[in-house]
């Protein structure tokens, strides 16, 4: 008796385990993995070698268009996250009216930031979590990471030209190295943020303290080598 169970137990299990189920046949496939969404923030891999001196917003936006491209992202409006102060016939600009509304995604596909609301902090709430924006998530157009303190030559410094809200000043002080025309020595500074979000204090992303002056050397000298933020306005 126990040798028919015993059989019939055998027969069953064999069955079971050359049934096409059981070798994964007749399952659906699974879905495909989604595509990351396409980049739409970066930092530039290069500046304009002659420091400050970016061509103004123009110059600096074809600095960002020309990179974008590069990396296969040409059809995109490219903003350079750069201040204009208001200066004779020049009005103030503020970088964050230049970059849309996000979300925003760097080169490997993550978020750096979902709305102005979250790049910015604009509530306690938001100013507590802050963005994503770090030495990992902020890349270059190349998805390359771009050196940050504890790196030899430290090049966290980003031009900005503004606040922590991403305003320009209207202090009347130069902020900007005249609206990124100048890279000459005693010429004004450029307020820069850190992408690393160390040193200074507020570790801020977008305004951590002033250049020690416009000119490369002046740049490279507080940690900076005249990169800057790109965002995809649309």
């Amino acid at each position: 008796m126990r040798q028919k169970l015993a059989f019939s137990a055998a027969i069953v299990l064999s069955a079971v385990l050359t049934t096409p189920a059981a070798y994964g046949q007749g399952q659906a496939p699974a879905a495909p993995a989604a595509p990351p969404p396409p980049m739409s923030f970066f930092i530039t891999s290069a500046g304009s070698g002659d420091g400050a001196n970016l061509g103004g917003l123009a110059g600096a936006d074809k600095i960002c268009q020309t990179l974008g491209a590069a990396a296969g992202q040409g059809n995109r409006t490219w903003r350079a996250y750069l201040s204009q102060s208001a200066a004779g016939a020049l009005p103030p600009v503020n970088a964050r009216d230049r970059i849309g509304n996000g979300p925003w995604y760097g080169a490997r596909g993550n978020m750096v930031a979902m709305n102005q609301n979250e790049l910015h902090g604009d509530t306690i709430e938001m100013a507590r979590q802050s963005n994503r924006v770090n030495k990992n998530s902020a890349r270059t157009e190349k998805g390359e990471v771009v050196k940050g303190v504890g790196d030899m030559p430290n090049e966290h410094d980003m031009l900005t030209g503004s606040t922590l809200d991403g305003r320009a000043y209207t202090d009347g002080m130069d902020h900007t190295c005249n609206n990124w025309t100048s890279g000459a020595d005693g010429m004004g500074s450029a307020q820069v943020g850190h992408h690393d979000k160390i040193g200074n204090g507020s570790g801020s992303w977008n305004s951590a303290h002033a250049s020690r002056g416009c000119s490369q050397p002046n740049l490279v000298a507080t940690g900076g080598a005249g990169l800057f933020f790109c965002f995809a306005a649309q």
